[in-house]
């Protein structure tokens, strides 16, 4: 009996040494991308299970000393604070069937932002672009599959220089600030497979490689930071994310008794920096406000 049962826990630590692995095979095929998703709680679980096994000391201890050390890569995201910067950035999905717009309204004039990126503007929540067109008078507007992506600033928009990927989730503007010209991405994607995310992010990748200047990119990415789909778009756009990571994003799961949490809504900008959440004000979304560099290091 002691023997079959180890070798269930062999066979399952395997498998889920397997699927941990495979969630850096983003860029061989997208399904590792989904699995990505989940990385954390398959390397702890791998972890766990591979020291019940039976298998050699010399295998099963550099496993589990692989998969700690992961784990505290991923506490490190969690915990450490960057230092701010002096360019200030308001991220958004408002939901599309949002109508607590005036809160939202009321929360971005607080905050007073010199940039905010939207998605999900829809007619339940499109007043909110009036109701800010005093102090972000500078708006630039795309539709995606059904709702609009947009970058309000209170600085103005270069003219000839935006960008509207129409259907694919972005929108771009670049923005004459008082310290030089930057460009404002807000960014849609979809879900991972079995949905179409990566032909979205190539498209997307061709669009805005080789932007000249800094580079603010920030929205709802579907995918968390570590994705190969993000990190395709990030070093399209040499840019880093503002931390610390925090979870923008609740998803449940038929049948699942607890919310799986997310860092879904992320900012990136050319030289990083700080991010902090804002509440959801009837979202299913968290806000970010992140204070950016717009330097490189």
């Amino acid at each position: 009996m002691v023997r079959e049962m180890r070798g269930v826990v062999s066979i399952v630590a395997a498998l889920l040494t397997l699927a941990a692995l495979a969630t850096w095979g983003g860029a061989l095929h997208p399904a590792a991308d989904t699995l990505a998703v989940m990385r954390l709680p398959l390397v702890a679980l791998a972890g766990t299970a591979v020291i019940w096994t039976n298998w050699p000391r010399r295998l099963r201890w550099p496993l589990a000393g692989l998969a700690l050390l992961v784990l505290g890569q991923a506490a490190g995201l969690k915990l450490t604070t960057p230092e701010p910067g002096a360019f200030t950035v308001y991220q958004k999905n408002l939901w599309y069937g949002n109508t607590g717009y005036r809160d939202v309204a009321q929360d971005i004039l607080a905050q007073a932002p010199d940039v905010v990126t939207l998605q999900e503007v829809s007619r339940h929540n499109d007043p909110l672009l009036d109701l800010l067109r005093a102090e972000y008078p500078h708006q630039h507007r795309c539709n995606s599959y059904g709702w609009g992506v947009v970058v309000l600033s209170r600085h103005p928009m270069m003219p000839g220089q935006a960008l509207c990927s129409t259907g694919r989730g972005l929108s771009g503007a670049r923005v004459a600030t008082p310290d030089g010209p930057v460009w404002v991405l807000s960014l849609h994607l979809f879900w991972p497979w079995p949905h179409e995310q990566r032909p979205q992010a190539e498209q997307i990748e061709a669009l805005v490689d080789g932007l000249e200047g800094p580079v603010i990119l920030s929205g709802d990415f579907n995918m968390v930071p570590w994705g190969s789909d993000v990190r395709r778009l990030a070093l399209a756009t040499g840019v880093e994310r503002a931390g610390p990571m925090r979870p923008t994003y609740w998803l449940r799961l038929a049948g699942w008794p607890l919310a799986i949490p997310l860092p879904l809504d992320q900012v990136w900008a050319t030289g990083g920096g700080r991010a902090e959440l804002r509440p959801r004000l009837g979202s299913d979304h968290a806000g970010v406000l992140a204070r950016v560099h717009l330097d490189a290091d």
